[in-house]
């Protein structure tokens, strides 16, 4: 797929300078470093944070659950709607 992002040009010049560097391309030079990134420990603390982060908003964005533990959540009646 194809996408446009907006560099600034200093980062795009040495994007460009380390793809030769490196004898790549530079798709392949930016691939690289998004799959690095989306797959470091890092990446998934940052995902479950925003999970917990949407959970923690509820429905109601102007009355917000709050943080949910784990056992609060298993403890809570299961609600049967009709």
């Amino acid at each position: 797929m194809k996408t446009t992002i907006d560099l600034p040009d200093e980062i795009l010049h040495r994007a460009k300078v380390a793809a030769a560097q490196r004898r790549t391309t530079l798709r392949e030079l930016v691939l690289q470093g998004l799959l690095t990134e989306l797959d470091s420990p890092s990446a998934a603390v940052d995902e479950t944070e925003a999970f917990v982060a949407a959970f923690a908003r509820g429905n109601n964005i102007n009355h917000p659950v709050g943080k949910t533990h784990r056992h609060e959540i298993y403890d809570r009646p299961i609600l049967h709607r009709h």
